[in-house]
């Protein structure tokens, strides 16, 4: 009997433990949660693999991961077969498109795969690709419009004293002097010694986004996230021309469609794949050789937990964005010092989520 063999698929919905509302330019943001997927072997050996879901679509997630789960469970897959898997599955989901939920379900499926994989060769999933570190730099990330003057500087000093060298703040108000007052504080506050970056989360136009870098160049600012809407390459183009500010994206595709396009407009400068979004960890590793393949360096959106580990195996590491939101809830959260990020010495990911926090869904 192959002990690699899927056995069982669970479902299960957490919160994070500082829970609370958060908004950007674009969102308003009522809670921190979280899908996990559990896959267990023959051989009863478990991996999981989480996505981040918020409030969104409860019904839709859930839906899309028990679609997922009933193709699995009427097949009979070992936890290799991560290729095989997403080649049937993009087929069978052909008809609605493998792009959005779908994908999202089939990356949570590929991540919990390959922790359940390593843990049966007793490896860290880093040792499995071919490390070439033990750290990889992090920055502090945040920075909500929805924060209060005092709440933005609490956080940007916390991140300071914790020893993070870069932080993130979130800009697109309604009102740019609001932008340029939020990031003057937190020059302030922080000194000149620390980099600070700015996200848009696609809410601003091309005239906006232009100006707002000309307001604040004498804060240095270090790069620019996702200034405008993530298809409008040609915008991008134009900002990057007319600022000559770094300009970062992709957190928010499910291909590398838009990072080819921006090589070719010379419009990116740095490349933040979303791992659940592409497809998975192959997906990712893939989309990391174009981006080095050009010189960009990988610089990953939100899931860091599973980015340092494959940071660490590709040649142009920039760096990982930095959330607490899951250290409540895991067993063996990430050790941060002086800015970088150690990798974990466990087997598979190197953590899992506690029993007590996970809700499961039948």
């Amino acid at each position: 009997m192959d002990n690699m063999k899927i056995k069982e698929l669970r479902i299960y919905r957490a919160t994070s433990k500082i829970s609370h509302p958060i908004a950007d330019a674009t969102h308003d943001i009522s809670e921190i949660a979280f899908y996990i997927l559990e896959a267990e072997t023959v051989g009863g050996i478990t991996g999981q693999g989480y996505l981040l879901s918020f409030h969104y679509s409860p019904n839709a997630i859930e839906g899309a991961l028990k679609d997922l789960r009933k193709f699995i469970m009427e097949r009979e897959y070992s936890v290799y077969q991560t290729q095989e898997i997403q080649q049937a599955y993009e087929i069978e989901s052909e008809y609605f498109g493998i792009v959005g939920l779908q994908r999202w379900a089939l990356a949570t499926l590929n991540v919990a795969l390959w922790d359940a994989y390593a843990k049966t060769l007793h490896q860290p999933i880093c040792k499995l690709l071919g490390c070439h570190t033990k750290k990889i730099p992090v920055y502090g990330s945040g920075g909500w419009i929805s924060y209060s003057d005092q709440e933005l500087i609490d956080e940007v000093v916390d991140y300071k004293k914790r020893g993070f060298q870069a932080v993130k703040i979130k800009v697109g108000s309604p009102d740019m002097e609001r932008d340029i007052q939020r990031l003057s504080k937190v020059r302030e506050a922080v000194g000149n010694d620390l980099k600070i970056m700015m996200d848009a989360n696609q809410g601003m136009d091309v005239p906006s986004a232009v100006k707002l870098v000309n307001s604040v160049g004498h804060l240095n600012i270090h790069w620019f996230e996702e200034p405008v809407i993530n298809t409008d390459f040609e915008g991008y183009a134009v900002i990057h021309s007319k600022t000559g500010v770094s300009l970062a994206m992709g957190e928010r595709e499910y291909s590398t469609v838009a990072l080819r396009e921006l090589i070719g407009r010379r419009a990116i400068d740095l490349w933040q794949p979303d791992i659940i979004r592409l497809g998975g960890v192959q997906e990712w590793l893939a989309s990391a050789a174009l981006a080095n393949a050009y010189n960009i360096p990988v610089l990953p959106h939100y899931y860091k937990d599973y980015d340092v580990p494959l940071l660490a195996t590709v040649r142009n590491p920039y760096g990982a964005e930095s959330f607490d939101w899951i250290d409540g809830i895991i067993d063996n959260k990430m050790v941060i010092e002086n800015g970088y990020a150690h990798l974990r010495e466990g087997d598979g990911w190197g953590f899992s989520f506690l029993k007590q926090h996970m809700s499961e869904i039948k």
